[in-house]
C-alpha cells in the first residue's frame, strides 16, 4: 500500500496530462476534431465582455489558435523576440509551462502577419508545435521536449500559416512556398520522417491539410494553388486531383454530408477581374531596359502584375527569368475562385467527374467555411454573410451584411445551432445556423484586433486577440 500511494504521488508530477481526458471533449488542432470548426456544449449567444467572461489573461503575439486536451492548453508566440510554446490551465488559463523554439533567425512576415500563426496539434500523449523558423518540436504535457526537427526556412516573405496535423501516427506538415514546395509525415513517436512528397508545381500556400474520412477510409487532402489533391496517408502516393483553385490557397477544406468542401479565391481568378499578362517576348520587348534578359520590379508598369512581383520573383533574387514570368503568366490564366463540392470516389484528374456543384461569387479570401445543419456557411471581408445548401450549393442567401464591417482572417466556428466568426476589427458576429434566411444572433465588438480563429469546447469559447486569450461562457 506503501508502494501505492508512492506510485500515485509521483504519477500526479510526472505523468502527462492526459489523465483527466478519457471523459473530457477535445480541440486537438486547427478548426478542433477532424478540422470540422464543429464545437461541443452550449455556449452563450452572445460573448458579453461585461457578463460572460470567465476568465482572461494576457498572452505573447501571436496568430495561433488554442489547441486543447483535456484540462490544458497550448498555443504559440513571440515574446521578447523569442518563439514560444506556452500551456494554460483551461480552468483559469493560468501559464503552467513554457518552451522557446532554438531559432537563429525569425522568419519574415507579412506586415499583419506572425511569425507564430500555425496552430499546434496534439494525439493525446504529445503536443507539436511548427514554426517555420525552425521546424516541429515535439513535447509531453508538462513541457518536456521529446524530439525536433529542424526544416529549412520557407522561400516566401509573408510567413508560414498552414497548421499541422497528426493522423495515423504521423505529424504532416504542407509547406508550400515560392521555390521547393513540399509535404513532409514525421514519426509522431520519434520525429523520423516517414515519407516526403515534392510539390515544386505548388506556389505559396497557407491552408491546413484536411483528412477526409469516408467510404470506410481516410484521404489527406490538400488545397493547394491551382488544384486540390489527395494523397495515401500510408506512403503519401497521390490518389486524385481537382483543378479549379486560386493562385494561392488560404482556407481550409472542410466535409459535410458525405462531401469535400472547398473554397479559394485571390486577384485575378475571377471571369471580370482576370489578370492578363503578355507572352514574356513580348512584355520584355518594351519593358526591359537594359535588354538583359531579365526583368526588375521598376521595368514592370504600375499595376497588379507589378504589385505581385514579389511573387514572381520566386527565388528572391531581385530578377525574374523568363521561366518566372511564364509560370506566373500560366498561374493567372488557370486561377479559379469558387466555393466547391467534391463527391468522394474518384482516381487522378477527376475535375469533370466529381465535382457536384460550384459558387463563384462573394467568397471569402483568408476565413474558412464552415457546415452545421445541413447548411455552408461563409463570410466574405466586408462583413457578407453567404449560406448554402450543403448538397445541393443552391443559394440560402449570398452577401447579406451582418453589420460588421472590415476584413475577416478568423474561420468560422459553429456550435448548438449557431455559428461563430470574428472580424479583424474585433467584431463577433452570432448567426442562426438553422435558419435558411439570415438571423444575426448577436454582435460583441472586443475593442480588440483578432486572428486566430476561435475554439469552442463544453459550451466555452476561447478567443484570442492581439494581446489576451478569453474563455467566454456561461
Amino acid at each position: 500500500m506503501k508502494h501505492l500511494r508512492l506510485a500515485l504521488f509521483l504519477c500526479a508530477f510526472t505523468c502527462p496530462a492526459t489523465v483527466h481526458s478519457e471523459v473530457a471533449s477535445h480541440w486537438p488542432q486547427f478548426r478542433g476534431p477532424g478540422g470540422l470548426g464543429v464545437g461541443t456544449g452550449k455556449p452563450p449567444v452572445e460573448l458579453s465582455l461585461e457578463k460572460n467572461v470567465k476568465w482572461k489573461v494576457e498572452v505573447p503575439h501571436g496568430h495561433s489558435s488554442p489547441c486543447i486536451w483535456g484540462d490544458r492548453m497550448v498555443l504559440t508566440g513571440l515574446d521578447a523576440g523569442k518563439l514560444t510554446t506556452f500551456c494554460l490551465s483551461k480552468t483559469d488559463g493560468r501559464e503552467l509551462w513554457r518552451a522557446v523554439a532554438p531559432t537563429e533567425k525569425i522568419e519574415a512576415a507579412h506586415r499583419i502577419g506572425s511569425p507564430a500563426a500555425p496552430t499546434c496539434c496534439t494525439d493525446g500523449e504529445r503536443v507539436f508545435s511548427y514554426f517555420g523558423s525552425y521546424g516541429v518540436l515535439a513535447y509531453d504535457w508538462n513541457g518536456q521536449e521529446l524530439w525536433k526537427k529542424p526544416l529549412p526556412l520557407p522561400v516566401v516573405e509573408f510567413g508560414t500559416s498552414s497548421s499541422p496535423i497528426v493522423v495515423d501516427g504521423k505529424v504532416i506538415i504542407v509547406a508550400d512556398q515560392d521555390v521547393g514546395s513540399y509535404m513532409i509525415a514525421l514519426d509522431a513517436k520519434t520525429g523520423k520522417e516517414a515519407w516526403r512528397v515534392e510539390r515544386g508545381e505548388f506556389r505559396r500556400g497557407f491552408s491546413t491539410p484536411f483528412v477526409w474520412s469516408h467510404d470506410g477510409i481516410q484521404e489527406l487532402v490538400v488545397a493547394g494553388s491551382l488544384w486540390v489533391r489527395a494523397y495515401d496517408l500510408k506512403d503519401g502516393k497521390q490518389r486524385w486531383s481537382v483543378s479549379g483553385m486560386a493562385r494561392v490557397a488560404n482556407a481550409s477544406p472542410i466535409a459535410a454530408d458525405g462531401m469535400l468542401l472547398v473554397s479559394s479565391w485571390n486577384v485575378g481568378g475571377d471571369e471580370d477581374d482576370r489578370v492578363l499578362m503578355d507572352p514574356y517576348d513580348d512584355f520584355a520587348a518594351v519593358h526591359d531596359a537594359n535588354k538583359d534578359g531579365l526583368l526588375t520590379r521598376d521595368e514592370f508598369p504600375t499595376g497588379k502584375v507589378r504589385d505581385r512581383y514579389s511573387q514572381i520573383d520566386a527565388d528572391k533574387d531581385a530578377h525574374v527569368t523568363k521561366a518566372e514570368y511564364e509560370a506566373m503568366r500560366g498561374m493567372f490564366a488557370a486561377s479559379v475562385n469558387q466555393l466547391f463540392a467534391i463527391k468522394p470516389g474518384g482516381s487522378g484528374d477527376c475535375t469533370h467527374t466529381h465535382v457536384v456543384w460550384q459558387q463563384n461569387k462573394h467568397l471569402p479570401y483568408v476565413s474558412s467555411p464552415v457546415a452545421a445543419n445541413g447548411r455552408v456557411f461563409t463570410m466574405k471581408s466586408g462583413g457578407l454573410a453567404s449560406a448554402y445548401d450543403a448538397k445541393s450549393g443552391s443559394p440560402l442567401y449570398q452577401a447579406e451584411r451582418v453589420d460588421a464591417s472590415g476584413d475577416y482572417y478568423a474561420s468560422a466556428v459553429a456550435a448548438d445551432g449557431r455559428i461563430y466568426v470574428i472580424s479583424q476589427r474585433g467584431m463577433v458576429v452570432v448567426l442562426d445556423a438553422t435558419s435558411d434566411n439570415l438571423n444575426v444572433l448577436s454582435r460583441t465588438d472586443l475593442k480588440a484586433p483578432v486572428f486566430a480563429s476561435p475554439a469552442i469546447l463544453d459550451g466555452v469559447v476561447y478567443v484570442r486577440t492581439d494581446k489576451h486569450l478569453y474563455a467566454f461562457g456561461e
